[in-house]
């Protein structure tokens, strides 16, 4: 009897063990949170996460093993200080996922809020002028990425890069619900970067309670024993809660205070490009004012930093090495309103990962972002662009040939008509928009039986 027991309490213990294990290996701690508890960014742990999943993904190491000689050789062939300037165009489509609610309503955001989102990147990956993605530093970079909504659906069908779907989670709680919900609605990932807006939970006890967002790191490839894809190209991509996506300077939404301007998605997009935190993701602390000044992003241009920053300002938390700290760059920790520069090397890892990286580097050749046009047609609606955009009084509308298209009409962020024209002469493709507000505004070109719709921004 005495030997059953034990027998029992080693089985019971055991059993404990297994639990315990079997929830540490699928439940990954979010370590840092912001004094108001947002987590900024959870794609370290996201990475943890994966990994324990799908053994053979590659470690931080092996990738920095896989990316250095490839910036080396990028360097010596002069990409990056390339004179004619070649610019990326990534297919993007935007998986609204919802639960229901009517479009404005909570998660299930407006087009307005979705579209104002590819602006910012745009402003941000391409140094804009007169934006807040421009900044005046030597070290600051045009990343030559620009990013447009996806035109044509996988089945051939036509699309404006808005995939709203509907599913009967409202709050995602555990990154095991969330890589369920990617894998059953993702598109090719060789020819759309997905991005999922969702409502991350906002009950405390929860594993993504008040995450902002996080990413999927680039994969490897020519690593001996190391899977390509590491079991996971069916979750690529960047996932954000609803509330920090797009930016309050264009389009209306339900923003969370501090996380307003669209820089979630500037900072994911950056680790799926292959970016580290600036900080390198050491053990610091700036609770308790503990330092790591021997953590590295691998990018020399951006000066040691002991621990991430949550705040605008000055700082300088490694003070025997060169600089202070680079707070305002988009892998920082910072507010929206803080962040405005890439770094030129942080430029040439995007630049290495675009060349080299599975999946990332046949988004330089997806046609997804081509309307189903003739050729002729495609030919005459990619050729038309607005300017000076931004604008204060005047928009020009340039096409191709001197061929005039049908009509334009201009809507307002809420969807509302503000303008609709026949065009008859050259004259009318000069728009006075003096008395418009300030703001965000989609403009239709119609020729025939296409259209084109393009964004712009009144000052």
């Amino acid at each position: 009897m005495k030997k059953n027991t034990q027998i029992h309490i080693l089985f019971l213990i055991l059993s404990l063990f297994f639990i315990h294990f079997s929830y540490s290996q699928n439940n990954i701690s979010i370590s840092k949170r912001s004094p108001s508890g947002k987590v900024r960014c959870s794609s370290v742990e996201y990475e943890k996460y994966l990994k324990l999943k799908n053994p053979k993904r590659a470690t931080k190491d092996e990738f920095e093993n896989w990316i250095a000689p490839k910036i080396i050789e990028l360097k010596k062939n002069q990409y990056v200080q390339k004179t004619a300037a070649t610019i990326i165009t990534i297919p993007v489509v935007i998986h609204i996922i919802h639960n229901g609610n009517a479009i404005g309503v909570e998660e299930n955001i407006t087009d307005a809020q979705a579209l104002s989102q590819i602006t910012v990147l745009n402003q941000d990956f391409r140094r804009q002028l007169g934006t807040l993605g421009y900044n005046t530093n030597p070290v600051g970079a045009d990343i030559e990425i620009e990013f447009c909504m996806a035109q044509r659906k996988p089945n051939g069908t036509a699309t404006n890069g808005i995939d709203r779907i509907k599913r009967s989670t409202e709050q995602y709680a555990t990154m095991d619900e969330t890589e369920n919900m990617k894998a059953a609605t993702q598109w090719d990932p060789k020819k759309y970067f997905n991005i999922w807006t969702v409502y991350f939970s906002d009950d405390n006890n929860t594993e993504q309670y008040g995450t902002l967002g996080y990413a999927q790191f680039p994969s490897t490839s020519s690593l001996t024993g190391i899977d390509v894809d590491g079991g996971a190209a069916n979750t690529d991509g960047v996932i954000i809660d609803y509330r920090n996506f797009g930016t309050s300077d264009i389009a209306t939404g339900p923003y969370s205070q501090g996380y307003d301007k669209g820089r979630t998605a500037t900072h994911e997009i950056g680790h799926c490009f292959g970016l580290v935190h600036i900080w390198g993701d050491g053990n610091g602390n700036p609770d308790t004012g503990k330092t790591d000044c021997s953590a590295t992003d691998y990018c020399a241009d951006t000066p040691q930093s002991g621990y991430e920053h949550y705040e605008c300002g000055t700082f300088d938390t490694c003070k025997t090495k060169p600089g202070r700290d680079m707070n305002e760059n988009y892998m920082d920790y910072t507010e929206d309103a803080c962040m405005n520069i890439f770094t030129l090397n942080q430029k040439e890892r995007i630049t290495a990962v675009m060349n080299n990286s599975p999946r990332r580097k046949e988004l330089k050749t997806s046609n997804a972002c081509s309307p189903l046009l003739s050729s002729n047609k495609f030919d005459y609606l990619n050729g038309i662009y607005l300017f000076p955009n931004p604008t204060k009084n005047v928009l020009n509308i340039s096409v191709l040939r001197s061929e005039l298209p049908n009509s334009y009409t201009i809507y307002n962020t809420l969807g509302q008509e503000i303008e609709n024209r026949n065009v008859q002469t050259s004259a009318d493709l000069k728009i006075n928009t003096s008395s418009y507000t300030k703001g965000f505004y989609l403009i239709k070109i119609v020729k025939e039986n296409a259209s084109k719709t393009l964004q712009f921004i009144k000052e």
